[in-house]
This record gives C-alpha cells, sequence and structure tokens, in this order.
C-alpha cells in the first residue's frame, strides 16, 4: 500500500503572529493552538511569533503557550514574512497604531474589543480594514461571547422569528474586582490606556451581545457613569490578569467604575444595560433577556451551557421558561466537542472565534463582527459619554448601518 504524504495533504500553513502575551494573549493562544485539532479547517494555523516589549516575559509567554519565536517590537511581528495574521491582545491605546499597519503591510488583523479608545480611531481602523478588503484581506474584532454555542443558538433562534417582533432586550455584566479600594491603578484604571473604565471592558461587549441578539444597532442612548473611588495605590511591579500590587503613593482613577444606560433599538424596541466592576460578590456575571411578542429568551454566562426559552403561544397551563442544554451536535460549533451532557467552557469561545476566522479568511467573505461592527460599539460607548455628561439626556448614536451581522 502506498504511504500517505502527509505533509501534501495538510492544508497551507497560515502564519500568526500576536501582540501581547497578558491574560487576552494566553487566552487567544490556547484558541489558535487548539483550533485545527479541534475542527478540520481549510488553512493550519501556526504560531510563528508572538510580541512584548519585555524580553525575559515575552521569550516565557512564547515557551508556555506554544509560539516559535518572540519579538520586543510589534513593528518586527508585523515585517516577518511568516505571519498573514496579526492578532492584537494590547491594552486600547495601541489598537488603532497596530491594526493599521498590519492592514497597510497586508496582513489579515485580529483585534481585542473594544475595537479602540475613540470614535476618530475606530473609524480610521475601519476605513484602513475596507481598503485592506479590496485586496483580499480580512479584520476582525474579537467579541468572543458571540461564540459561546448557546448564544450563537439564541441569535439563529430571534433570526427565525421565534421571538417575534422584539419588544425588551435588557443585559447587565457585573464583576467585583474593584470593590477594595486599596486595589491599585493598573492600566485599566487609567483613560489614556483604556479608554473607559467599565463601559469599555464590559459594556462594549453587552452593547455587542444585545445589537448581535436583535439583529439591528442601537440608535439613542440615556446614561449614568460613576467612578466610586477616586483615588487609588500606584502600582507597583507588574499586574497579572486582574490582579496587581500597589504602594503607599495614590493617584487618580480616571475611568469609570459602572455604567448604566437604557437605549433604543432601530425597530423601537427597549434595552436596559449595566455594566460595574464594583458589585461585590459578582465574579463575571453576564446575564441577558430578550424578550419579544411571541417568547423570551434568557442567558446567564455562570451557566454558560444552558438557554432558557419561553414560547407565549404555548397554553398557559404549560406554558413557562424551559431549559435547552446546548450541547447537542447540531447546535453550533458542537459537532466536532463532545457528546451531548458534555460541556464547554469559557476558552472554547477563543477556539471558535480562531475557527470562524480561518474559514473567512480561506473563503474571501467578510468576517464577523467586522471592524465596522466594532465602530457601531465605539459610537455607543461614545454616546453612552456623552449622555453622561449631560446628566443622562437622551443621546442619538451616530448612524452606520441598519443590520448587525
Amino acid at each position: 500500500m502506498e504511504q500517505r504524504d502527509s505533509d501534501a495533504a495538510a492544508p497551507p500553513a497560515l502564519g500568526v503572529g500576536m501582540v501581547g502575551y497578558a491574560f487576552m494573549g494566553a487566552a487567544h493562544s490556547q484558541g489558535w493552538r487548539n483550533v485545527s485539532r479541534v475542527f478540520d479547517l481549510p488553512l493550519r494555523p501556526v504560531l510563528a511569533a508572538i510580541a512584548g516589549r519585555d524580553a525575559g516575559a515575552v521569550r516565557a509567554a512564547a515557551d508556555r503557550h506554544g509560539w516559535a519565536a518572540a519579538e520586543t517590537d510589534w513593528r518586527a511581528l508585523v515585517a516577518r514574512d511568516d505571519v498573514q495574521l496579526v492578532d492584537i491582545c494590547t491594552p486600547g491605546d495601541s489598537h488603532a497604531e497596530i491594526a493599521i499597519a498590519a492592514l497597510e503591510a497586508g496582513k489579515h488583523v485580529l483585534c481585542e474589543k473594544p475595537l479602540a479608545n475613540s470614535v476618530a480611531e475606530a473609524e480610521a481602523m475601519a476605513s484602513a480594514a475596507e481598503a485592506a478588503r479590496a485586496r483580499g484581506q480580512v479584520a476582525m474584532v474579537g467579541f468572543n461571547y458571540r461564540r459561546l454555542p448557546a448564544l450563537t443558538y439564541a441569535r439563529r433562534l430571534i433570526a427565525d422569528g421565534r421571538l417575534g417582533a422584539l419588544r425588551h432586550v435588557r443585559v447587565t455584566y457585573l464583576q467585583d474586582w474593584l470593590v477594595d479600594p486599596d486595589f491599585p491603578l493598573t492600566w485599566r484604571l487609567a483613560r489614556e490606556h483604556a479608554g473607559s473604565g467599565a463601559l469599555g471592558d464590559l459594556g462594549a461587549h453587552i452593547v455587542d451581545l444585545a445589537q448581535y441578539l436583535a439583529g439591528e444597532p442601537l440608535v439613542g442612548v440615556s446614561a449614568q457613569l460613576e467612578t466610586f473611588v477616586r483615588e487609588r495605590p500606584v502600582l507597583r511591579g507588574a499586574s497579572a490578569g486582574l490582579t496587581a500590587s500597589g504602594g503607599v503613593e495614590r493617584g487618580p482613577v480616571t475611568v469609570d467604575d459602572a455604567a448604566v444606560f437604557t437605549g433604543r433599538l432601530a425597530s423601537g424596541a427597549l434595552a436596559t444595560f449595566e455594566a460595574s466592576r464594583m458589585a461585590s460578590g459578582r465574579k463575571n456575571a453576564l446575564r441577558l433577556e430578550v424578550n419579544g411578542e411571541l417568547g423570551s429568551l434568557a442567558f446567564d454566562l455562570e451557566r454558560l451551557n444552558e438557554l432558557s426559552f419561553h414560547d407565549h403561544r404555548e397554553p398557559a397551563v404549560t406554558a413557562g421558561f424551559r431549559r435547552i442544554l446546548v450541547t447537542e451536535a447540531d447546535h453550533p460549533y458542537l459537532e466536532a466537542w463532545w457528546p451531548p451532557g458534555h460541556a464547554l467552557g469559557y476558552e472554547h469561545t477563543f477556539t471558535h472565534q480562531a475557527r470562524d476566522l480561518v474559514e473567512a479568511i480561506a473563503s474571501g467573505t467578510d468576517p464577523a463582527p467586522s471592524f465596522a461592527d466594532g465602530l457601531q460599539v465605539q459610537r455607543v460607548l461614545a454616546a453612552v459619554e456623552e449622555s453622561a455628561q449631560k446628566n443622562a439626556v437622551y443621546t442619538p448614536v451616530q448612524a452606520l448601518h441598519a443590520e448587525v451581522r
């Protein structure tokens, strides 16, 4: 029998270069490392290089996560011939510069959310992505919660009309890692690096999810922002994920601790949002509910393999929310994983994200969420800040497009 030539049978390689190696860098690394072992892909992601400013730390991250090379300058990573896709996992203040440079260098781009720190930066990135699209490149924003099978399935049910015309969308995203007033000033608490606080960090996720599930944009908002702890210890050493230590000296917090706002979708449906990093006892509590004329859906990230569904057309004597365990082979993404009932976790969203991007690159189709979708979210965040500055005056969102993919 003729021996199979495994090299000839293997899909073409897609060299991935990643900028950043902390919390999101680790999550994205796992997604890139696992995706071709789980899904049959038209391209084979190769972890070519990772970049960070600290030579020792980035080399350690490369060794830990399986990257072949380490760079201390993101420009050197972008210039590498073995990198065709640049994955940006840095603080928001560097997103625009890296993404635009990578696109102009002929690379595909994946950029963590929020897309940028300002509407102007996001507009420049979306414009660069549009120009690159004409050259065959793609650019995608990393809103990973879209890749939860339960929420992908929820979008499908809504798009299929199972809820009818939408009436309400309500979303909360609550954490408590800033409750301690002596938690130090990491980059996430500095406007020049993060752009905003809970609004951009958590609010960007729930704005995107609301628009994604509804399939339509927010057209206006009314908002309040608050910073409860206005001074914190200056950071001592480096931060790791959401942990850090501080010294005696204190400095100003220049971002919000919490954001509460209402909104109106293009169809007239009403939406409510709450994002906070000061909700004691809540670690990563993302919850949402969508109510329509024919039924409702509800989701809780702490039970991320489940979706609650209510069909309002059923007789009242038997009607009510029922639990859907989203682990069947015909649920989104589940065809490649485990038998029914064997649950997935947070980390799988990054594998699914990598799969969708690789398939978009191979097929030459537009990925979702695109940089245009990221710009739409940025415009909502800007309207929230403007409304809060005007004591919750209703503020229109600058129009972008009528449908969210």
